[in-house]
């Protein structure tokens, strides 16, 4: 199985959407894909159309069997997509009350790294989906990635908002005591604003050697396939948009082991 994180301390940025698009693109070409959402608001759980304040279980029930987690906690949890070949394990409100008793945590950082090792011969990929906030759902997300996904909107707040993201990377380097591969990957990018230009351009000096050199652009029909519970190469696989995300999972497969 081959983890990858989703991640970014800025919300907004196109976490959730790069998340179904990638996922659903992958299993497209045949794998075996497993969603996982870690943010309490839920919003890949909304995206196909489940309530994140009623569905259970959920992945809040895998950080109450911290110490014990096999196949056969985790399997109920598993429901499926309108992607052949893709699951997802959904996010109840409920994971914000592990936030609040952090304190109370020892123990739980590993849960997901537990969790995707029972279901390791079940799926090919395990894309994870997490929140805008260091706690102790995103440490899970990066302590059970292979690589690390950093969408960044090509806009200078969001820019200024990475330094945080790549802080928090160096941060969990240096107490695992192993480097972690990760890729910048631009979102929004209007080539018709200065602004938008700029950013794009700022964000290839400042992390050369950790930028995909092309970018999602902006398109209203990644709204419309969020609206319908669809991937855009669902709805429409010759969108910019579509396009887009297709070479960047070409990019990941040619760069991930």
């Amino acid at each position: 199985m081959r983890i990858w994180s989703v991640a970014n301390q800025k919300g907004g940025v196109g976490k959730t959407t790069s998340t179904v698009s990638i996922g659903a693109l992958l299993a497209e070409q045949g794998y075996r894909v497993l969603l996982f959402d870690l943010d309490p608001q839920g919003s890949l759980t909304s995206y196909f159309g489940l309530d994140p304040d009623e569905v259970s279980p959920s992945a809040y029930d895998l950080f109450m069997h911290q110490g014990n987690i096999k196949a056969d906690l985790v399997k109920p949890i598993l429901v499926d997509t309108p992607v052949e070949g893709m699951k997802i394990i959904p996010a109840s409100t409920a994971l914000a009350t592990l936030e609040r008793n952090a304190s109370k945590q020892d123990g739980r950082g590993l849960v997901v790294s537990k969790t995707l090792a029972s279901l390791w011969d079940d799926f090919d990929f395990a894309i994870i989906d997490t929140p805008p906030l260091l706690g102790v759902l995103l440490i899970n997300s990066l302590a059970a990635c292979q690589k690390l996904l950093v969408p960044v909107q090509t806009e200078f707040l969001a820019i200024k908002g990475l330094e945080r993201m790549v802080n928090t990377i160096q941060m969990v380097m240096k107490s695992q005591r192993r480097e972690m591969d990760y890729m910048v990957i631009p979102t929004m990018f209007d080539r018709r604003t200065q602004a938008s230009v700029k950013s794009l351009h700022t964000l290839r000096e400042q992390h050369a050697g950790n930028i995909w050199q092309s970018a999602i652009p902006v398109d209203t029909k990644l709204r419309d396939a969020s609206r319908l519970g669809k991937a855009i190469s669902q709805l429409d696989p010759d969108s910019r948009s579509a396009r887009a995300y297709t070479q960047l999972v070409k990019n990941l497969m040619e760069t991930s082991n």
